[in-house]
C-alpha cells in the first residue's frame, strides 16, 4: 500500500470513468469485484461521469459504485475518490455549489463520507480563499476526509497551497495530473516541483494515453474503442513510435504486458502514489493489477525515460 495523507491506497487506482458508459452495471460490478479480490482498494470517479454518454445526465458512475459498495458491504475497505465542478447541474466551484455537489455525490455513492475529494477543473472566477475555506468546512463536518486538486494552473495551485498553510485550513494531499510516457510536460516541471515541496501525492490520469500505451495500436491495426482515434494519433509522432518500441523490449524482458510496463514506469516516478487506469472488459484488468506488483530495473526505467524524452 502507498500513502495519500493518512489514506492507505493500492498502487493502482481503478478508474470509474467507464462505469455507466462503455461498461454497464453488471460488467462494472464484475470489474470492481475482481479488482477488490486482487487486493485493490482505491476507486476514482467524478460527479460528471458519464454525463456526455447518450441517455445519461451525470453521476452514473458514482451511482454504480454506490450500489456496489452497498451490496458488497465493503465501504470501510474501499478508498473512494470523486470530483466536483463538472456535473451539468453543478458546474463551477462557487461555495454553495461545492456543498450541494458533495451532498449529491454522497447520496449517489450511498455513503456518509468521501475519502478524497478533488476539484475537477479550477474555476478562476472564484477566489482560492473561498474554495479552500469551503473544502475545509466539508472536512470539519466529516463529509470529506481529505481534499485534492486536478486540473489547475500552477499559479492558482501555489496560491491555494499557500493560503491553506497560512490560514491553517485543510490542505490538499493529492494532485491528479495528466501524465504518462508520451505526455510528461503536463506534470514534470513547476507542477511536480510544487507537489514535492508540499508533499502532495500524484494520482495521474490518462496513465495509458487513452489506450495507446497498451500496445494495441499499431500501424494498420483496427481497434474497436471509443478512444481509438485519439490514441492512434500518438503513432504519428516519432516519440510515440520510440516509446512503443522501448515498451516492447522491456515488456519482453519482464515477461509481462506493455500496459503493465507503462504503468510501472509511471508508478516509479517521483511523487506518484497510484496511476489511474480503467478497464471496460474483464480481460483488460489483469495487466493493470500486475503493474502494482511489477518493479522495473533502473536500466529499464532509464531506457523508457530516454525514449520518452
Amino acid at each position: 500500500m502507498n500513502k495519500i495523507g493518512d489514506l492507505d491506497v493500492f498502487p493502482l487506482c481503478l478508474g470509474g470513468n467507464v462505469f455507466g458508459w462503455t461498461a454497464g452495471k453488471e460488467r462494472s460490478f464484475e470489474i470492481l469485484d475482481a479488482y477488490a479480490a486482487a487486493g485493490g482498494n482505491f476507486v476514482d470517479t467524478s460527479d460528471s461521469y458519464m454525463a456526455s454518454a447518450p441517455g445519461n445526465s451525470g453521476g452514473e458512475s458514482e451511482t454504480i459504485i454506490g450500489e456496489w459498495l452497498e451490496t458488497r458491504g465493503n465501504r470501510d475497505d474501499i478508498v473512494i475518490a470523486t470530483k466536483v465542478g463538472r456535473h451539468p447541474e453543478r458546474k463551477g466551484l462557487a461555495p454553495a455549489n461545492i456543498r450541494a455537489a458533495a451532498d449529491d455525490s454522497l447520496r449517489r455513492l450511498r455513503t456518509d463520507r468521501i475519502d478524497l475529494y478533488f476539484t475537477h477543473f479550477d474555476d478562476p472566477s472564484v477566489p482560492v480563499e473561498e474554495i479552500m475555506t469551503t473544502l475545509d468546512g466539508l472536512v470539519a463536518e466529516g463529509k470529506v476526509r481529505q481534499v485534492a486538486v486536478s486540473n489547475i494552473e500552477v499559479e492558482r495551485l501555489q496560491a491555494s497551497l499557500e493560503f491553506a498553510e497560512r490560514e491553517g485550513t485543510t490542505q490538499y494531499t493529492a494532485v491528479q495530473p495528466h501524465y504518462n510516457l508520451v505526455s510528461r510536460d503536463t506534470y514534470e516541471g513547476p507542477r511536480r516541483d510544487l507537489a514535492e515541496r508540499y508533499g502532495l501525492a500524484a494520482v495521474p490520469y490518462y496513465g495509458l494515453a487513452s489506450g495507446f500505451l497498451t500496445g494495441k495500436y499499431r500501424p494498420g491495426a483496427n481497434v474497436d474503442s471509443v478512444r481509438a482515434e485519439k490514441a492512434a494519433r500518438y503513432l504519428e509522432t516519432e516519440r510515440g513510435r520510440r516509446v512503443l518500441a522501448a515498451l516492447d523490449i522491456v515488456a519482453e524482458e519482464q515477461g509481462t504486458a506493455v500496459a503493465t510496463v507503462a504503468l510501472a514506469w509511471l508508478a516509479a516516478q517521483p511523487t506518484v502514489a497510484a496511476p489511474i487506469a480503467s478497464a471496460r472488459t474483464m480481460d483488460q484488468l489483469p495487466p493493470l493489477i500486475e503493474a502494482a506488483r511489477t518493479t522495473l530495473t533502473e536500466d529499464q526505467l532509464k531506457r523508457l525515460t530516454a525514449a520518452s524524452a
